[in-house]
């Protein structure tokens, strides 16, 4: 096979296609809700801690669910609880709408929706992560993975910009309307999905702390799973850089609220690019290696952004950073699914999901935290020095993780 034919080898299956045309759908639905939501609930309170508690209300329920819902990706038809969540997600934005054209003077009921809504992302990241090897055979996982994380980059770079062009035209309750209709498309377009393998790998059993606990246990016991997984969590914890961006903007820089949007969107166009180039050109061999190295250049350039002055230069640096990071998660999620068996991917999934939000979540709350202690460069700075540490450490701590080479099928401890 061609390396074009190669690269695009998940497309040729039509349950892949429409599945990612409804993560295009529900990630698109979710950035322009997300510009919604911060505005609206500034503009209600005026307070910039009521913004951190957005992110807080969506992440406690991953958090707090996560056996449970690795469980249920495990136990039940993926597919149908993935179209489960992303029909409540609908609700959700549809009950946003409501409450916004009825008119809200109290945030309350917009973390009650969020709080939903985390139980929603609480059961479909699970289970949405478990489903993708069962629409590719193992050959073309590579090219879904490379591709899954395309769309969702994309996703990412265009849904802001039109959350903010449709506030602009016709308020938040525009927004959460054309989320709504988004994330209803996402649920008919899984809905229309026939996995090539049961998407319902183990039999109903009884319910034991065992069975709850099990995705925990694989992966501690697994060092090359626990590696992969713990490195990306330490080392996005430490370099948190695009939590501090707008005051890079506005101190450092010095730069209007436009180079803000540039600086947002830098990272998500490194990453973009690199998944698509990945996607034609796949690793071929030394995948642990190339990851521990991705994630050192991610440290060295999260320095490099902290030290600059230059908003080009700054703009360079994170797109460094976004590309740096995509090669880990390529890495990652592709080594981690061949190395689960699919019996436990639901639950595994469910322990990634955690560690993947926590690095994002608490990685911010770390960033503000040093910013304010140390001042927001020193933080930076010393976030990719740390980083480059955990590289160091990681290397030496699982062996498992450097000496990982293709990834295939074999791609065991």
């Amino acid at each position: 096979m061609s390396e074009r034919g190669r690269a695009l080898a998940a497309f040729g299956f039509v349950s892949f296609r429409r599945y990612q045309l409804a993560r295009l759908a529900s990630v698109l639905s979710t950035q322009m809700a997300s510009v919604a939501i911060g505005w609206q609930v500034y503009a209600t309170t005026h307070r910039a801690l009521d913004l951190g508690y957005i992110g807080l209300a969506q992440f406690l329920p991953a958090v707090g669910l996560a056996l449970v819902s690795g469980v249920v990706a495990d136990r039940f038809d993926r597919r149908r609880v993935v179209v489960a969540c992303h029909a409540l997600v609908a609700l959700g934005w549809a009950a946003l709408f409501l409450l916004t054209r009825h008119g809200i003077t109290s945030v309350a009921p917009i973390y009650a929706v969020l709080v939903v809504l985390g139980v929603a992302r609480s059961f479909a990241g699970p289970a949405s992560q478990a489903l993708v090897p069962n629409l590719v055979p193992d050959e073309a996982l590579g090219s879904a993975v490379s591709w899954g994380s395309t769309v969702w980059q994309l996703a990412t770079i265009v849904g802001p910009s039109l959350g903010g062009l449709l506030y602009g035209v016709g308020g938040a309750a525009m927004v959460y309307l054309v989320a709504m209709v988004g994330s209803a498309t996402a649920a008919a377009l899984v809905f229309g999905v026939t996995p090539l393998a049961s998407s319902r790998p183990v039999a109903a059993r009884a319910r034991s702390w065992d069975e709850l606990l099990a995705g925990v246990h694989y992966v501690w016991n697994h060092r090359l799973v626990l590696g992969l997984i713990s490195l990306d969590l330490f080392a996005v914890l430490l370099g948190g850089a695009v939590a501090l961006l707008p005051v890079y903007a506005h101190d450092i820089l010095h730069a209007e609220a436009r180079s803000l949007g540039l600086l947002r969107s830098a990272p998500a166009v490194g990453a973009t690019a690199m998944a698509v180039w990945l996607a034609y050109r796949p690793l071929r061999g030394r995948a642990g290696l190339w990851m521990l190295v991705s994630v050192a250049i991610f440290g060295a350039a999260t320095v490099a952004f902290g030290c600059s002055r230059t908003l080009w230069l700054s703009i360079a640096m994170l797109v460094i950073i976004g590309a740096s990071d995509m090669v880990s998660v390529v890495v990652r999620q592709h080594a981690v699914q061949l190395a689960t068996p699919d019996a436990m991917r639901g639950r595994v999934s469910a322990v990634n999901q955690v560690f993947v939000g926590a690095s994002n979540e608490l990685g911010e709350f770390e960033s503000g935290v040093m910013a304010a202690w140390v001042g927001p460069v020193r933080a930076v700075v010393l976030g990719g020095v740390g980083t480059l540490l955990v590289v160091a450490l990681w290397a030496g701590l699982f062996p498992s993780l450097r000496k990982l080479d293709r990834l295939e099928r074999s791609a065991k401890e």
